[in-house]
């Protein structure tokens, strides 16, 4: 389907700007809750706050450098440069995250937040590319990796997540229906599906990290568990392209 443009494509494309003019337009301002910082395991150990919720960052250290490895070194075929991006990405999240949870708060959290869309905005153009036209790829990685840490910025400057979730949400629901309604020349639906199935579980543990916490005995949080669910969906990524030939 590469190259080859129709109604349904054009549509997905005008979505994350229709999205977000209508969500600043249509809603009031939503502020941080300063209780999202108030997370279930606040245990320290070696020295270190937070522990469980700072160390837990590892997985996506490991699996964004194995990814950034394989796509700088295999060069496999494909949106090779939004792929690299996006591991880089699951990189910065490592240490954007772990600064976070050593001392949370919105000072810190952007620096989350702005790794989490370098990854998302990653992701977004390298399923466009190879579901739909490879020329995606170098037109529109720098506008989309601008325009989703200018959300960071914007929601950072004026306190307004309106137009971060909006975007975060279209990036993720045209992902998914690009992956399950659109073929590529990587017969990579059920990977890309996987991850993305993955990613939607740890949303779903990170919104019980108390209930989660407290099931467990208080072994292990649900925002603990979000963090290695994340990195799983990155893993599944890698695991993609892994299959893949290199490029030509």
């Amino acid at each position: 389907m590469t190259g080859k443009w129709g109604p349904w494509h054009l549509a997905l494309c005008a979505l994350p700007v229709v999205a977000v003019v209508a969500a600043y337009l249509l809603f009031d301002p939503l502020p941080q809750s300063l209780a999202y910082h108030d997370f279930a395991d606040r245990r320290a150990w070696l020295g270190i706050p937070n522990f469980a919720d700072v160390c837990s960052n590892l997985a996506f250290l490991l699996v964004g450098a194995v990814g950034l490895r394989h796509c700088l070194l295999r060069r496999p075929a494909g949106a090779r440069l939004a792929w690299t991006v996006f591991f880089a990405g699951v990189v910065l999240i490592a240490f954007g995250s772990a600064y976070y949870h050593w001392a949370p708060g919105n000072g810190t959290l952007v620096w989350d937040r702005a790794a989490m869309m370098v990854a998302f905005m990653a992701l977004f153009v390298a399923l466009w590319s190879e579901h739909v036209d490879a020329r995606l790829e170098r037109n529109l990685l720098v506008p989309a990796l601008v325009a989703g840490i200018g959300m960071v910025l914007y929601w950072h400057a004026f306190d307004d997540l309106r137009l971060y979730f909006v975007l975060q949400g279209v990036v993720f629901s045209s992902a998914l229906l690009l992956a399950a309604g659109f073929e590529s020349p990587f017969r990579q639906k059920r990977a890309v599906l996987t991850a993305l199935a993955l990613y939607a579980a740890a949303i779903v543990v990170e919104q019980l990290d108390r209930p989660v916490f407290a099931l467990t005995g208080g072994t292990v949080s649900g925002h603990t568990l979000k963090h290695v669910i994340a990195a799983l969906a990155a893993y599944w990524i890698y695991r993609m392209l892994r299959a893949r030939p290199e490029a030509a």
